[in-house]
């Protein structure tokens, strides 16, 4: 079937998490992503113990690319890179501002010789303000975004969010800058720039925090695992672990009391709104588990789903990846690695009924498609040969 992206040609020109996450969401979709890599490799490949090819880490957000070794210190590594640049749709990196417009490699270079580049520029804080010039990481932007301030239990030791959130978060929001700027160009011709970064991301997705700080003025803490705005809505304890439980509205709380055994808790003035509920939360949830703390986590997921109460398990990740759900909805997916053998990585959350995604290839082995991208650029047999020589690509 046609794939969205199918006539969209991707320069990855980043490295771990954030730009190649982003990369690999358009290839998905269909782009054809070049994956350029200096001669040491994306620093992913020598994650956990891997070397070179057999790395598990890339492999997790690279499938699906054209690998190409470009040496950038070389004489001549930018000026091919260049040359790529002038026919690619899409530029995307995450280097610290200022180092690439060091190799005339920045938007402003790029954009001269091919003006319908669109160039996304993923950074640990911005192309823009006092921080401009400071490297990213998730964990760091974890703290100064907020995030790390609101994780975890109360008067405990600060702790991150457990997936590197504003990676991920900074990759979705530049694949999403990316589809408004292709979008756009149809109208205009134009490329242009997209920018965002790891702290941005992290600022972007406090949507309650921020709303408990405006609205009224209360620097928002950690709640462990319930929300701030509803209650009781967080993990609850039963006679063999936990369980989550979301009765987040009056309705719905009312279905709760009565199952509990406890329709008195209808007519507590500290329980009669969601409002006053998250005020008294302390004290519901002390007096729900009080009763939930008799059952076990089977007994109660039972009867509250048959009640229409928002409920689930807290799964671990080998219990996530053979969900009968999880698998229905294709989030695991195999691909044949030429050294790892088959491999499972995750499926896309994206469903498209016309242009599927699909996840494609497996991740390149380091400059596996070098002479085939170059060859398409339009270097032959020889200049490809002298490059080689010269240490520039290999």
């Amino acid at each position: 079937m046609t794939r969205a992206l199918r006539d969209v040609r991707v320069l990855d020109v980043t490295q771990v998490m954030a730009g190649p996450f982003c990369a690999m969401l358009l290839c998905d979709m269909g782009a054809d992503v070049i994956k350029v890599e200096s001669p040491a490799g994306d620093s992913s490949r020598r994650m956990a113990g891997a070397r070179g090819n057999d790395s598990a880490s890339f492999n997790a957000v690279n499938r699906g690319k054209r690998g190409i070794v470009i040496d950038l210190k070389a004489p001549g590594g930018p000026g091919v890179l260049r040359r790529l640049a002038a026919e690619a749709d899409v530029f995307i990196e995450n280097y610290r501002p200022g180092v690439l417009g060091r190799l005339g490699l920045d938007y402003a270079s790029l954009r001269a010789a091919n003006p319908r580049l669109i160039y996304a520029s993923i950074s640990g804080y911005g192309r823009t303000g006092p921080a401009a010039h400071k490297g990213g990481f998730d964990l760091v932007a974890q703290g100064v975004s907020g995030l790390m301030s609101v994780t975890g239990e109360p008067d405990r030791p600060p702790v991150k969010v457990g997936v590197p959130l504003t990676d991920l978060g900074a990759g979705l929001f530049a694949a999403c800058g990316i589809l408004a700027a292709l979008h756009a160009r149809e109208r205009t011709g134009e490329g242009q720039l997209v920018d965002t970064s790891l702290v941005d991301a992290g600022v972007a997705l406090s949507v309650w925090e921020a709303t408990e700080l405006f609205s009224r003025g209360v620097v928002p803490g950690p709640l462990g695992s319930a929300h701030r705005m509803s209650a009781p809505y967080q993990a609850v304890r039963c006679a063999d672990g936990y369980i989550t439980l979301g009765a987040a509205n009056d309705r719905i709380f009312r279905r709760l009391a009565e199952l509990l055994g406890h329709p008195e808790w209808l007519d507590d003035a500290r329980f009669e709104s969601d409002s006053v509920r998250v005020a008294n939360r302390t004290v519901l949830v002390e007096r729900i588990e009080a009763v939930t703390s008799e059952r076990t986590r089977e007994y109660w997921l039972e009867r509250l789903e048959a009640h229409d109460i928002p409920c689930g398990p807290i799964n671990d990740y080998r219990e996530v990846m053979e969900d009968p759900q999880v698998r229905a909805r294709e989030m695991v997916v195999e691909t044949r690695h030429p050294t790892l053998g088959t491999l499972s990585t995750l499926g896309t959350p994206i469903k498209l009924s016309g242009t599927p995604l699909t996840p494609g290839r497996p991740a390149p082995l380091l400059g596996q498609h070098t002479d085939e991208v170059l060859a398409a650029a339009g270097y032959d047999r020889e200049a490809i040969a002298s490059l080689r020589q010269a240490a520039v690509v290999r």
